[in-house]
């Protein structure tokens, strides 16, 4: 199969239908760029992330999987800033054109991108290692986006859904083949992994509410010190209100599963901060968002981040997830 036939058959033709609901594509896949009708009380917001086999999935991961996850890292990421998912754009590069491969993860991405009204555009196929890159495209109203530099000192500090459950859900992956077959909670934890949930409704539930907003993509502790940093602030975080699923503590006992919570990567949660004078406000608010939301700590005056446990000092690695971290 050549690559003009790969693009007609997994992805022009099945992303057409939602082209053509939307109304804002003026031209899409099959010419040199697209062509978007951009909403004129609107303002855009971009991201772009890249996958790649053996460092951000597992070498026989499922393609449906691979599709899903492309995407929803992406929506996590516009989620994160409040916005309104409209179109995306995909590079991937594969090592041979299999229609065993394309298939399902032409599935996996066109299916997420149905759920949330997103439109597939445009993008490149290419040779080489299995990499995949989306760009996501989305909308706010002008001044309402969500940024992790506006919270201050005494905001509290929330995470929505249960942490830790995708790190855990890797290693149950990983150790698969020798495992034998898994349980109702184990594969609960797999589908954490294998497909996140992009936290696309609270995140336009908290524009104009939150005063900072990260998604959670490189470890809890991590990404709540990139927010308090970025807001000029420190972070104190109560590991004894961490939201723990059953199945994390069942899979790895209650100790392990805080410090799967605290530092475990992939989980694309949103963690944010709002001023406690208007917590009544965000209560109302969460009453129509089906997402578990914790208040797990505050921000600070002091800098640097506190994890305490019963009054007790937790020391955790605070660095989160680096691609070219050697040590």
């Amino acid at each position: 199969m050549g690559e003009f036939e790969l693009i007609e058959c997994y992805f022009r033709a099945a992303a057409q239908g939602l082209v053509s609901q939307r109304g804002d594509v003026i031209l899409g896949i099959g010419d040199d760029a697209a062509l978007l009708d951009m909403p004129a009380d609107r303002q855009l917001v971009a991201a772009l992330d890249t996958l790649v086999e053996g460092r951000h999935f597992p070498a026989d991961c499922a393609p449906a999987s691979i599709g899903h996850r492309a995407l929803a890292v992406n929506l996590s990421d516009l989620a994160a800033m409040g916005a309104d998912p409209a179109w995306c754009l995909l590079a991937l590069t594969l090592p041979r054109a299999e229609p065993s491969f394309l298939q399902p993860f032409s599935d996996g991405l066109l299916a997420l991108a149905r759920r949330y009204g997103v439109a597939l555009v445009g993008g490149d196929t290419t040779g080489g290692p299995l990499s995949v890159s989306v760009q996501a495209l989305g909308f706010v109203p002008p001044g309402t986006a969500l940024r992790r530099d506006a919270g201050r000192a005494g905001d509290l500090l929330y995470v929505s859904g249960t942490p830790g459950d995708a790190a855990a859900g890797l290693a149950l992956l990983q150790a698969a083949a020798a495992a034998g077959p898994a349980d109702a909670q184990q594969q609960y934890l797999l589908q954490r992994f294998l497909y996140p949930e992009p936290r696309i409704e609270l995140g336009r539930a908290l524009r104009g509410l939150a005063s900072a907003c990260i998604d959670v993509s490189d470890g809890l502790v991590a990404d709540a010190g990139k927010l308090a940093v970025a807001s000029g602030c420190g972070a104190a975080i109560d590991a004894a209100q961490l939201p723990l699923s059953d199945a994390l503590i069942h899979a790895v006992g209650t100790e392990q599963a805080v410090l799967h919570a605290l530092t475990g990567g992939d989980d694309y949660e949103l963690c944010f901060t709002v001023p406690a004078a208007r917590r009544a406000e965000l209560e109302a608010r969460l009453t129509n968002v089906k997402c578990r939301v914790t208040c797990i700590g505050l921000l600070e005056k002091q800098s640097g981040l506190r994890v305490t446990r019963n009054g007790a000092a937790i020391h955790c690695d605070t660095r989160g997830y680096d691609h070219f971290r050697t040590g």
